[in-house]
C-alpha cells in the first residue's frame, strides 16, 4: 500500500517535468543533450527529464506596435512616423535557432525598414500614398525575416506627426496653389470667350442681316430692363448717306 502511495507522490511530484501539454496553437521545439531533435505539439508530450528542453513556440499572429521614429523625407521635412506589425511563426524550429530573439530582432528591423523606406519619399507620398508606402515595408521585410521562419502578413502605418510650423507651410502653400488652379480656369474661360466673340464677329461682318438682327436684340434687352433712356440703332451705311450729303462737294 505504501509503494503505490509513494508512486502516486512521485508522480505528482516529478509528472511536470517530463510531461507538457501544449495547446493547439503552441509547438515545442525540442533539444536533447543540446541539439536539436524535433518540433512536437501540440497534444501530450513526454520529456526526458535533465537529457530533454524545449522552447515553447506560438503560431498565432503576433500584432506589435513599432515605436515612433524620427524620419526626415527626401524634400527634407521631419516627422515622426509610427506603425503596427503583424507577423507569426511559420516554422518553430528556425525561429529559435536562428535567432535569439525573434521578437526583439523583428521590432528592431521593422523600426530601421521604416524609417529607410520613408526616406526616400517626399511628405506629400507619405500622406497621400499610404497603401502603397505599407506593401513597400512589408515585401522587406518579410523577405528579410523569412530566414528566421516568420512571416510577416501586414504592415499598417498609423500616424505622421508634422511640426506645428509645417502645417502652417503647408496650409499656405495648399492655398497657393488653389489660387493657381482659380486664375488658371479664369485664363482657360477668358480665352474660350475671346475665341468666340472672335468667331461671331466674323460671322456678323459677313452677313449684314445678321448686323441688324444683332441691333434689334440688343434693344430688346434695353427696353426689357425698364430703362427711361430709348436707344435707336442707325445702320452706319445710312450715317455715311448723312455725311456726304452735308460735306462739301470736290469739283
Amino acid at each position: 500500500m505504501m509503494t503505490f502511495v509513494y508512486i502516486a507522490i512521485g508522480a505528482v511530484i516529478l509528472g511536470p517535468m517530463f510531461l507538457k501539454i501544449l495547446r493547439e496553437y503552441e509547438r515545442a521545439v525540442v533539444f536533447t543533450f543540446g541539439r536539436f531533435s524535433g518540433v512536437k505539439g501540440p497534444g501530450l508530450i513526454i520529456l526526458i527529464p535533465i537529457v530533454q528542453q524545449m522552447e515553447r513556440v506560438e503560431l498565432r499572429t503576433i500584432v506589435m506596435d513599432v515605436p515612433s521614429q524620427d524620419v526626415i523625407s527626401r524634400d527634407n521635412v521631419s516627422v515622426k512616423v509610427n506603425a503596427v506589425l503583424y507577423f507569426r511563426v511559420i516554422d518553430p524550429e528556425r525561429a529559435i535557432i536562428q535567432v535569439e530573439n525573434f521578437h526583439a530582432a523583428t521590432s528592431q528591423l521593422a523600426q530601421t525598414t521604416l524609417r529607410a523606406v520613408l526616406g526616400k519619399h517626399e511628405l506629400d507620398e507619405m500622406l497621400a500614398e499610404r497603401d502603397k508606402l505599407n506593401r513597400d515595408i512589408q515585401t522587406i521585410l518579410d523577405a528579410q525575416t523569412d530566414a528566421w521562419g516568420i512571416k510577416v502578413a501586414n504592415v499598417e502605418i498609423k500616424h505622421v506627426d508634422i511640426d506645428e510650423s509645417m502645417i502652417r507651410a503647408i496650409a499656405r502653400q495648399a492655398e497657393a496653389e488653389r489660387e493657381r488652379r482659380a486664375k488658371v480656369i479664369h485664363a482657360e474661360g477668358e480665352m474660350q470667350a475671346s475665341q468666340k466673340l472672335l468667331e461671331a464677329a466674323e460671322v456678323l461682318g459677313r452677313h449684314a442681316n445678321a448686323m441688324q438682327l444683332r441691333y434689334l436684340q440688343t434693344l430688346a434687352g434695353i427696353a426689357s430692363e425698364h430703362n427711361s433712356t430709348i436707344v435707336f440703332p442707325l445702320p452706319i451705311e445710312f450715317l455715311r448717306t448723312f455725311a456726304n450729303v452735308g460735306g462739301p462737294k470736290t469739283p
